[in-house]
């Protein structure tokens, strides 16, 4: 059975949270934490629940058992499942520990009649996010779901705020190292080329001397800004390495290719207006798969789009050094 990712692992970069609001609805959340799935057997209340869940915008999909319900999560990004207990062929119980099983960051709400059957710390332990008794009380469902719906979006926020530098809104050194291990796994898979860019400021420390931390800081906002806009959108990935050095992912690029995106970066930051007397020191290096494990090849991709972004810097900077076959000293 084919699981899909996890929602919050799907965040696109454009997905943004509400920052300054501690309450949150369908509408301030982005499209793929919205979507619900309703379980139960009984016509009734799934267009009960249908219209409920239309007036207050969200969408949904509808199953009249566990195994109907597996189908649509198989077919969909769903985020949160409410579901009947007893029902034919696949009942709640199986349905939750399914679930969980595959989906793990789905929330699960259970709702039942019968509670000589049920209890809540049972469907609880099975992996319920919360319990709730027919017959129900529609202001009570949807308490339990904003509770579910804040969380959710706190967690997300909190992810993002995890991966982000907060000065350059670029991904932080954290994220790198998480992307370049995918990456490359996935590049040794399906033998595609992977390279990556590092660079640093010249003379920004003098900036910094000369007129001061909040100049240096937004010299480091524009140059994200350079980066964004030169990169191959949804393709390439700028990150801020650390100070003032950056780094850039790129996968699916021939050598020429990767030159030409350093030297469009090098030119385009040179291009901005009042940046100060600064310039760019760029290094390159491409990702070699050896016997020596994955992490340590990792760690020699790094080593030498470093190495030669300081050859840069010692021949003067402003300039591009691709050294394909850079020693350790």
């Amino acid at each position: 059975m084919q699981a899909l990712p996890a929602p919050e692992d799907t965040l696109s970069e454009k997905s943004e949270l509400p920052e300054s609001q501690t309450y949150f609805t369908p509408k301030d959340l982005p499209q793929e934490l919205q979507q619900l799935l309703i379980v139960d057997d009984d016509p009734f209340i799934l267009d009960l629940l249908s219209e409920f869940f239309s007036r207050l915008g969200y969408q949904y999909y509808l199953a009249g058992d566990g195994l109907e319900a597996m189908s649509l999560l198989e077919q969909h990004l769903i985020t949160i499942v409410i579901t009947d207990l007893l029902m034919p062929r696949m009942d709640g119980m199986e349905l939750i520990r399914e679930i969980k099983k595959l989906w793990p960051e789905i929330d699960i709400i259970a709702i039942t009649g019968y509670s000589r059957d049920f209890n809540y710390s049972d469907v609880i332990r099975a992996g319920a996010s919360d319990f709730i008794r027919k017959p129900f009380n529609l202001d009570e469902l949807k308490a339990k779901l904003d509770r579910i719906i804040r969380e959710r979006g706190y967690r997300a926020l909190l992810k993002r705020l995890s991966i982000r530098d907060i000065l350059t809104d670029l991904y932080n050194r954290r994220f790198l190292d998480i992307k370049l291990e995918k990456e490359a796994q996935r590049a040794t898979r399906q033998n595609y080329p992977l390279f990556l860019i590092m660079l640093d400021l010249d003379n920004f420390k003098e900036l910094n001397d000369t007129l001061g931390h909040q100049a240096g800081d937004e010299v480091l906002r524009r140059l994200a800004g350079v980066l964004n806009d030169s990169v191959r959108s949804n393709v390439d990935i700028p990150f801020r390495y650390g100070g003032d050095e950056f780094a850039i992912m790129i996968p699916h690029a021939s050598t020429e290719q990767v030159k030409q995106i350093a030297e469009r970066i090098r030119r385009n930051y040179l291009n901005e207006q009042d940046i100060g007397k600064t310039s760019l020191s760029l290094g390159i290096s491409r990702f070699r798969r050896t016997n020596k494990g994955l992490r340590e090849d990792i760690n020699e991709l790094i080593y030498k789009a470093d190495s030669s972004m300081y050859i840069a810097k010692r021949a003067g900077g402003n300039r591009v050094i691709f050294q394909e076959e850079t020693k350790k000293e």
